[in-house]
């Protein structure tokens, strides 16, 4: 029985600290949260892929693909024009990716779709460090 307790605590723990971090979050580390959310989860999605977990599998694909969705969701086309719509495209692509890596147990569909966010995570980390260094704010400031 102590062990459920444990287990069950670790999970609020997680929850709360996980909503701690969203509710203290600006819109820019919001959506760097998504980007590490999707490769999280894809990562998950590789193991569960290894270890033959068929259901969840299901949940971390579906998981990551409605990460996507969510990005996908925040691009303003009008303001972003044409990055909006490569961004658009891309993401359009890794969902494609993604769900043909889940029908296919296809590890280097996952590398693929890895490797395209990665650097899209990356460049909105600078992106957010240098608007920040222009505010006078630190980077670890909210």
């Amino acid at each position: 029985m102590t062990y459920g307790y444990s287990r069950n605590a670790s999970a609020m723990y997680q929850d709360t600290s996980a909503r701690g971090s969203v509710e203290g979050a600006d819109r820019h580390q919001l959506t760097g949260m998504l980007y590490d959310g999707v490769i999280e989860r894809i990562n998950q999605a590789r193991g569960a892929m290894r270890r033959g977990d068929v259901p969840a599998k299901g949940t971390h694909f579906s998981r990551a693909i409605a990460i996507i969705g969510e990005l996908r969701a925040t691009l303003d086309h009008e303001a972003g024009g044409p990055l909006a719509g490569r961004l658009d495209a891309l993401y359009d692509y890794a969902t494609r990716r993604l769900l043909h890596a889940q029908l296919n147990n296809d590890e280097r569909a996952l590398d693929e779709v890895i490797e395209l966010i990665t650097p899209i995570r990356d460049a909105w980390r600078q992106i957010r460090e240098s608007f920040l260094a222009t505010q006078g704010r630190p980077a670890s400031a909210a």
